[in-house]
């Protein structure tokens, strides 16, 4: 999957997260109430509601904020 992001997947931006804030996949997965399993699972068919990137957002102290930007600049 490709994201406008930098061109990285959700599933790249979840592990560049995790090694910013220097905690395992494992922990974020119990710090919003979710199976270590599950959560892995979908990392990596990238089926995250956006209320579960909200929700891991949260539990790493930072902000989800999802966009359509176009080439002139105009945010949707």
């Amino acid at each position: 999957m490709f994201n406008i992001k930098g061109g990285l997947t959700m599933e790249q931006q979840i592990h560049k997260a995790l090694e910013y804030k220097g905690i395992s996949q494992a922990a974020l997965a119990r710090a919003i109430g979710m199976s270590p399993q599950n959560f892995n699972k979908k990392v990596k068919r990238e089926t995250f509601s956006p209320d579960e990137l909200h929700a891991i957002a949260k539990a790493l102290g930072a902000k989800y904020i999802a966009v359509f930007e176009f080439p002139d600049g105009t945010k949707i």
